[in-house]
């Protein structure tokens, strides 16, 4: 078991994301339901969400173990894979167990009405089609790799597709449709998963790798930090607008606005400095604003309107 906490800690820290995912989830299902107007959504909904959003980023990143096993193994070979702690095939047999049990709560809960509800199934289906077409590059690694932008949008189009599966967590077993008003929220669950796919790619010049394409070294600093604040503005915009739909714009620009413009600061002295540590420190913000734009479109909201609710 130690080699697999070893792995855990260097290729998915639960402590890093744990949070991160629960946070993403949970305001997935408390977003669809303040939508319905309902303040008192079901707590297995929460449990569902999250264990099949963990399961989904579990799955890319084993994926990604085997999509770059033969440049990790030339250029990355500290890696856990390449230096024999865990093998490829473990992992294979980890995912098919992780899409099993991702199955298996989705028929759950989707028969929680007393029929099976096949929506659920179907919006999981829908995630696993994207998943496997990225774990294939498209079938077009050469084109996608000479085309950065390109690579960085099909990539992270899978972030909203686990989004809607975690609100389907709760319109579903309500018995209705999909409410109107979650185009916004999964726009800004994309622009997010691109802040933080640039932000886990930005670095200081003694931090860049032989083989390992950042987007610092491929745009350079100036672009690849213009790029991860047009990001964060981008999700900013978004969810303004999906605030709108319940209510909460203001309390989301204060807040965002406020974790925006730290941003822009880090941004800005990492470019005069091109310190290590604030690289990492944008690595770090862009957490932080994962956090806060998730915490302000579901928890937070939704426990002001149950306060509302009892008054």
């Amino acid at each position: 078991m130690n080699r697999w906490w070893i792995y855990q800690k260097e290729r998915f820290p639960l402590v890093a994301h744990g949070p991160l995912i629960a946070a993403f989830s949970a305001s997935a299902v408390s977003y669809s339901a303040l939508l319905r107007q309902d303040v008192n959504p079901r707590a297995e909904s929460y449990l569902v969400a999250f264990l099949v959003s963990f399961g989904s980023f579990l799955l890319l990143r084993i994926a990604d173990e085997f999509k770059d096993a033969e440049e990790d193994a030339r250029y990355r070979p500290y890696r856990p894979v390449p230096r024999g702690l865990v093998k490829l095939k473990e992992l294979a047999w980890i995912g098919v167990a992780v899409a099993m049990g991702q199955l298996a709560l989705a028929g759950w809960l989707g028969g929680r009405a007393g029929f099976l509800d096949l929506r659920l199934l179907g919006l999981l289906a829908v995630t696993w089609v994207y998943f496997g077409l990225m774990s294939k590059e498209f079938f077009a690694r050469s084109w996608l790799k000479a085309r950065p932008v390109v690579y960085l949008f099909s990539h992270m189009a899978i972030m909203p597709l686990v989004d809607w599966f975690a609100t389907g967590c709760d319109w579903v077993p309500a018995g209705g449709g999909m409410p109107a008003g979650l185009f916004w929220f999964l726009a800004a669950s994309f622009c997010n998963g691109v802040v933080i796919e640039l932000g886990r790619k930005i670095r200081s010049p003694e931090q860049e790798e032989a083989g390992v394409e950042t987007y610092s070294f491929i745009w350079g600093r100036r672009v690849a930090v213009a790029a991860w604040l047009t990001a964060i503005a981008a999700t900013f915009a978004c969810a303004i607008v999906a605030a709108g739909r319940i209510g909460f714009e203001q309390e989301v620009a204060w807040v965002l606005g406020t974790t925006w413009i730290g941003a822009a600061i880090l941004g800005l002295s990492f470019l005069r400095t091109q310190n290590g540590r604030l690289a990492k420190g944008i690595e770090a913000a862009s957490g932080i604003w994962t956090l806060a734009l998730y915490l302000m479109l579901g928890a937070v909201p939704l426990v002001v309107a149950c306060r509302m609710t009892l008054q």
